[in-house]
């Protein structure tokens, strides 16, 4: 069996590039008996998961990481200590009668028959990385001694490291590992005239995490700019890009936006983590029946669903949420997003490029031609984008979108205000839902509290409607870096279109009287009641729900609402 070459498959991997692979042969040479893979590791090109990886690629294994694995006693006690120590292999998992066995050597699986023999079962094979199979051998087994498991701290594989350089490196590392560690949604380098401020944005709230000596501006900005692929050069522009990189242990995603500013070039990065950022619709915060209303929707054949609110405030997670719901093999589902956030296995994504002229229109009408049962709109922002969604809609097609409004009965009047035909967004519209972001209580240090009246007016609530609910307050402990609050859950505005509605978007009705008639008809419960319902189930609080919603109620017709 031919295989290709190892270095090769590093190179492809990102993990090495023909130079340092030149000089890890030129050592090879140098040193009698020694393979390639390990003279990459003693040079420190790669670490020992980067190899056992490209050797999984190489001979078709599976990988199994052993450093992160509890292994039961009952698998430990199917394979005797002397064929571990002869083999070099450990248990894993029986599965349907295969046992699963971990080597850190591919030639062991040429010697399965033999395994065969001793062990009497049918086998599997993965592999594992050196320093993890010798630490399960030793814990398990009494074989040998447990070593540290080190990795490269570097998390980029692009750019030569010279000694000057390297410590503005490990800088710019340790800037996005502790922002993920700490579950922030965004990093914004700022430099100020004495200083450079580095600020996480964590459930919504900035603070500041780093400040920076003014002399480092430079290298850290361009550092980031080497990094998200961006032109070092310029300096008078806005730039846009993306990092891939992997932090932790997992693969994350970061877009880029820098501007020029006074103290010098700003960045921020928001960072789409794949593992916390795809959530199912019931991490999503619909409580009661808002959900059996959102699931019913969502399973409508044909109409525009829309998602409105502001930036921030969760539109995409949502409607992410309602595709990975909605996907399966006899469906397909087209997107068009600027930019995409989030790669969604079996649905065909398509990114906004305004450089050649490829716009959520000209998406739009291509993706009819493909035949699709559900389409994502990532924004309408224009007439052209609004009426061809709604001609999609109209011909059978389910379409989701977001709108910038403040609140779900202004939807229909925005979209005639761009232009669109009153009778069309009438008939093509089936249901509007705006949100936002609240902070839930950290549940390690929430205390019940009783609210001043005061403070139960402001949200609408009444004395005599807290009877035997409890309210709480934030407190802070180190769970939540004494914030108070830890992670955050939806509030929703949901309705759903009528004969009535639809005749009053056809008559030009206004957001006062449609939001009147939503609430009669349509479902509609604001997003101030929503909130009200998270605080009596000790979700959140009172100051979050106005904090979050204030502007609202300033606005809102709701029986009880008052500015804020």
């Amino acid at each position: 069996m031919s295989h290709k070459q190892l270095g090769q498959i590093l190179i492809d991997m990102g993990h090495l590039d023909e130079r340092k692979l030149k000089e890890g042969l030129e050592h090879q040479r140098r040193v009698p008996g020694i393979k390639i893979g390990k003279a990459l590791l003693e040079l420190n090109f790669i670490d020992e998961t980067q190899l056992t990886k490209a050797l999984c690629r190489q001979f078709k294994l599976p990988f199994v990481d052993l450093s992160r694995a509890v292994i039961p006693d009952d698998i430990i006690e199917l394979v005797p200590r002397n064929v571990v120590n002869d083999f070099g292999i450990v248990p894993v998992k029986l599965h349907q009668g295969k046992l699963l066995l971990a080597t850190d050597d591919p030639m062991v699986t040429f010697t399965a028959d033999d395994l065969r023999f001793v062990l009497n079962r049918e086998l599997s094979f993965a592999l594992t990385s050196p320093s993890a199979l010798n630490n399960v051998r030793a814990e398990s087994y009494g074989l040998g001694e447990k070593v540290e498991i080190k990795e490269r701290r570097r998390g980029f594989e692009d750019e030569d490291e010279s000694e000057e350089d390297a410590p503005v490196i490990r800088l710019c590392h340790e800037i996005l590992e502790q922002a993920l560690a700490q579950r922030a949604s965004d990093i914004h380098v700022e430099p100020l005239e004495d200083r450079v401020r580095v600020r996480y944005r964590v459930d919504g709230v900035c603070y500041e995490a780093h400040s920076l000596e003014r002399d480092l501006v430079g290298p850290v900005i361009t550092r980031f700019k080497v990094m998200s692929k961006m032109d070092i050069s310029e300096h008078r522009k806005p730039q846009d890009g993306r990092i891939a990189v992997n932090l932790m242990g997992r693969p994350i995603d970061l877009r880029v936006s820098l501007i020029p500013a006074t103290g010098g070039e700003s960045i921020v990065m928001r960072i789409l983590d794949r593992e916390a950022g795809l959530v199912g619709l019931t991490d999503l915060g619909f409580v009661g029946d808002d959900r059996d209303r959102f699931d019913r929707i969502i399973k409508r054949p044909n109409g525009i669903f829309l998602v409105t609110g502001p930036t921030g405030s969760g539109k995409t997670t949502t409607l992410y949420a309602a595709l990975k719901t909605l996907n399966k093999p006899n469906v397909k589902i087209i997107t068009a997003e600027n930019p995409v956030e989030y790669n969604l296995a079996g649905i065909n994504q398509a990114e906004v490029r305004h450089d050649i002229g490829l716009d959520f229109s000209r998406i739009l009408r291509s993706m009819l031609r493909q035949a699709p049962n559900i389409i994502l709109v990532g924004e309408i922002r224009d007439q052209e984008t609004a009426e061809i969604a709604i001609q999609a809609a109209l011909t059978g097609h389910l379409v989701f979108s977001t709108l910038h409004t403040n609140d779900a009965p202004s939807a229909l009047t925005r979209l005639i205000d761009m232009g669109v035909k009153p009778f069309l967004a009438a008939t093509a519209i089936m249901a509007v839902m705006a949100q936002r972001l609240v902070r839930k209580l950290c549940e390690t240090c929430r205390q019940p509290h009783e609210p001043p009246a005061s403070l139960l007016a402001a949200v609408g609530l009444r004395a005599e409607e807290l009877q035997g609910r409890t309210i709480y307050r934030s407190v802070g402990c180190k769970e939540c870096r004494f914030e108070g609050y830890r992670g955050r859950t939806g509030i929703f505005e949901l309705f759903q279109m009528d004969s009535t509605l639809r005749e009053l978007t056809y008559k030009g009705a206004g957001t006062s009287e449609i939001r009147e008639q939503a609430r009669l008809s349509g479902g509609l419960r604001s997003l101030r009641e929503d909130g009200v319902r998270k605080i009596l189930d000790g979700t959140t609080t009172i100051e979050e729900v106005l904090r979050v919603a204030g502007a609202v109620f300033t606005y809102g017709e709701d029986e009880g609402s008052q500015a804020v």
